[in-house]
């Protein structure tokens, strides 16, 4: 990531971005791109299966929904529809630094979890002229615990507007081969895919988008912990459960939040010691007493539920000094200084630069939180803003908050939506 410093006064002077078209993928770049990923594809032993493919037209347009396990999802996704021209639907800092080489690969930027009339714009486009296929990742996040994360409530109704074919790639292993808290450490897991042809446009044509969006949140439904059980994926690393306390963040036994350890083959609490391992083959087991859970689904589950009871008696208060970057256009993401991010009942409050910055954003301003592990090698990270600008917020002293905030934005998005 190409990171420059400065002020908060020269960044707010910097023109907006302004909008793309999108490109067609070029031949060339596919074809490098191909060759770079055979590599890693056939280290992770990757194998796939087409399901009704044969009813695809082979210059037909058509939307590639898949599910984000891992950073290998997009070269699976570009493997098993090569040489189909597709386009990528990305998180916009993808660009940074590198947007000609993104854009001529076929990139669309888009900000996460950000609301954008622009990007249907864009798919559209894509679509009927340039005649290139859409690949979208509608989770757009990774899952902390193995588990499907919420899907937009808008996707029925944007797959009844395109009107093609629906592709479905789900993947096998990639999750519990390189999970998304691990720091990038991968583990000897086989990977696979299965290439499913979904919806047609004469189905699409016939359901309603609550129909259209039903069938595909049920494909959308798998536990990669219950997947290794089920399938005896052995996982013997000594370090598999590294960082595990990025979504493992509260002791079930003292509750105590920010004080567990993932080391080793153990979640330890440093506050009283309660510890589990995680075995070879995916479940928690104490080493003394009983197992307080014996799946990590399970355990986050446990604290959805507890953030929920915060929110509900009105004790939730997320308070944490970070340090603050903005990305404002393509060229560089700005580190602009330090200050202070607040999370409520009443939404996310951001100060600092000197007074100069006091950003708030409401609860009903997105169904989820841009967050990530380790977010280009820079460190844990928690992202709100508009389609003007982002604020990303690196918190200080390796706080684990990641995972509590982006619990308490879904479910305070609920509230507020009158959701269970």
């Amino acid at each position: 990531m190409k990171i420059k410093n400065r002020s908060f006064e020269q960044v707010q002077k910097l023109p907006p971005r302004k909008p793309k078209k999108p490109l067609k993928p070029s031949p060339f770049w596919r074809f490098v791109k191909i060759i770079q990923t055979t590599k890693e594809l056939k280290a992770a032993n990757f194998t796939y299966r087409k399901i009704g493919m044969e009813k695809l037209g082979k210059k037909e347009p058509c939307l590639v929904l898949m599910n984000h396990s891992s950073f290998i999802d997009p070269k699976i996704a570009e493997s098993v529809m090569f040489p189909r021209p597709m386009n990528i639907i990305c998180t916009s800092d993808h660009l940074i630094g590198k947007e000609l080489y993104m854009r001529l690969i076929g990139c669309i930027p888009t900000n996460k979890f950000v609301a954008e009339i622009q990007l249907i714009r864009n798919i559209r486009y894509t679509l009927e002229k340039l005649k290139s296929s859409i690949l979208m990742f509608p989770e757009a996040a990774y899952p902390c615990d193995g588990t499907a994360n919420q899907l937009p409530a808008s996707l029925g109704k944007c797959i009844k507007l395109l009107n093609v074919p629906v592709i479905m790639i789900r993947t096998y292993g990639a999750f519990t081969r390189n999970p998304i808290y691990g720091n990038l450490c991968p583990r000897k897991v086989s990977v696979s895919a299965d290439v499913k042809y979904l919806l047609s446009p004469d189905e699409i044509k016939e359901m309603t988008p609550d129909e259209i969006f039903a069938r595909i949140e049920k494909e959308f439904t798998f536990d990669n912990f219950k997947w290794q059980q089920e399938n005896k994926v052995i996982v013997d690393e000594p370090f598999r459960a590294d960082f595990l306390n990025r979504v493992l963040f509260k002791c079930p036994v003292c509750g105590t939040e920010g004080k567990m350890v993932g080391k080793g083959i153990f979640i330890t609490c440093g506050n009283c010691g309660k510890k589990h391992e995680l075995t070879e083959d995916g479940f928690l087991k104490a080493t003394e007493g009983d197992s307080c859970f014996t799946s990590v689904p399970d355990w986050y589950s446990w604290e959805r539920a507890q953030v929920r009871k915060e929110l509900e008696d009105g004790t939730y208060n997320l308070d944490v000094d970070v340090d603050i970057c903005i990305m404002k256009d393509f060229k560089a993401l700005y580190r602009v200084g330090c200050g202070h991010l607040h999370h409520g009942i009443d939404g996310f409050t951001l100060t600092g630069c000197d007074g100069k910055l006091n950003y708030k954003q409401k609860p009903t301003f997105s169904y989820s939180l841009y967050s990530a592990y380790n977010w280009f090698r820079v460190g844990d990270m928690v992202c709100i803003g508009d389609t003007k600008t982002l604020y990303y917020c690196f918190p200080k002293n390796a706080v684990d908050i990641v995972a509590k905030a982006r619990i308490a934005t879904e479910e305070l998005y609920k509230m507020y939506s009158n959701e269970t």
